[in-house]
């Protein structure tokens, strides 16, 4: 994946066969933990939604290589965002790959990272433009990502679901992992 600073990205993956990547309720709340830990020293989420068999993020890419404060066994270092998006599935997955007593990959191997520019949706060189695409996209992808629980048929509205961001933009909750600020500022939300 190719991540250029001060873009908005839609980053979604899914399991395996698109066998379930998550199992219990504890599992979203483990990854949204490492979604923290990972993603954060990068740039800020502004919105997600983490479904039984794949997730869906609208990440604000701040630094494509950003510093990653350690842990008790290593040191912090410098990461790039792709590495710190392997290391969080890989992490997850020997996780629940224990709880499960399984083996093998979760996730597909590929993760994609769409911003609509690089899809070859418009070729702008101008930087407001192209700024302002960006937001359209995002906001495109914000409504999209919110909709997922509802299109699959798991709940008969967005905020329903307890594992995406949209009952925070609703004020029903008061998550902290999405920068809302940021959001609504990017992409004109009410």
């Amino acid at each position: 994946m190719r991540f250029e600073p001060d873009t908005i990205f839609h980053i979604y993956n899914q399991g395996n066969n698109r066998q379930p990547i998550f199992f219990k309720p504890d599992n979203y709340l483990f990854f949204q933990q490492k979604m923290r830990k990972y993603l954060l020293p990068h740039g800020d989420m502004l919105c997600y939604c983490l479904m039984p068999n794949h997730f869906h993020w609208l990440f604000y890419v701040r630094e494509v290589k950003a510093y990653s404060p350690g842990d008790l066994k290593s040191p912090g270092e410098w990461r790039a965002l792709n590495d710190s998006i392997a290391i969080l599935l890989r992490s997850y997955t020997r996780a629940i790959n224990k709880q499960e007593n399984r083996t093998g990959a979760l996730f597909r191997e590929d993760t994609k990272a769409k911003d609509g520019w690089m899809e070859g949706f418009i070729a702008l060189e101008d930087r407001r433009t192209r700024s302002q695409f960006w937001n359209e996209y995002g906001y495109t992808c914000f409504q999209y990502i919110h909709e997922n629980p509802v299109k699959a048929g798991l709940v008969k509205r967005a905020e329903e679901w307890p594992y995406s961001s949209s009952r925070d933009y609703l004020g029903l909750r008061s998550g902290t992992l999405c920068n809302q600020v940021l959001a609504r500022d990017l992409l004109n939300l009410s």
